[in-house]
């Protein structure tokens, strides 16, 4: 969900990249079909939404810190998510994700600074994507890959962390947390008013 946040451990601990370690993640999100309360991005996200967050360099030093208001709206069978984020260095930036979800729990999608389709999947209380961004560094740029974990809690809180690689390689980590803006109905993330398709997919 992310750029600029790496533009800072860009200068500096980017060196890492042509090391020979990485990892990559064997969890899958069908481990957690079961989870409650179930998590769908179109309906937690559906409406006015903030959330906060910040960036971790691999060696564990915070570099950025920011707030993101979001507004979900359906538009025909797409979601569309505008993000806007406030960093704490007071630049400002705007995203806009357009999803669209299948009913196997399946999702593909895009926005304007992601190379490709957005991949994810939703099971339980979990929705995984994976997407992949070209990263302005210097006067070249650099493809990086995010897996991005959200997680719904009991208390309708949204817990979020991507790993961002290049090469393979871990560079940083992004955790936040979503919080809706206005309470829910049931205070699972179901708002208060749906979309007739969601309300009968969900029935």
């Amino acid at each position: 969900m992310v750029a600029n946040w790496l533009r800072l451990i860009a200068t500096g601990t980017l060196l890492l990249a042509s090391m020979a370690i990485g990892g990559c993640s064997t969890m899958k999100v069908e481990d957690f079909a079961g989870k409650q309360p179930i998590l769908k991005p179109e309906v937690y996200f559906l409406g006015e939404t903030r959330g906060w967050g910040m960036f971790h360099d691999r060696f564990g030093r915070l570099r950025r810190q920011f707030v993101v208001d979001m507004v979900g709206e359906m538009q025909g069978d797409a979601f569309v998510l505008t993000e806007d984020f406030v960093y704490d260095d007071g630049e400002k930036e705007r995203r806009v994700w357009r999803l669209d979800p299948s009913a196997d729990g399946a999702y593909q999608g895009t926005a304007g600074d992601v190379v490709g389709t957005v991949q994810g999947r939703a099971a339980g209380n979990a929705f995984n994507w994976k997407y992949r961004l070209d990263l302005k560094v210097g006067d070249g740029t650099w493809r990086v890959a995010f897996d991005d974990w959200m997680f719904l809690q009991s208390d309708g809180i949204v817990l979020n962390r991507a790993t961002v690689t290049r090469w393979g390689v871990e560079i940083g980590t992004l955790t936040a947390t979503f919080r809706k803006s206005v309470p829910d109905v049931a205070g699972m993330g179901e708002p208060a008013v749906r979309p007739r398709a969601l309300a009968q997919a969900a029935e």
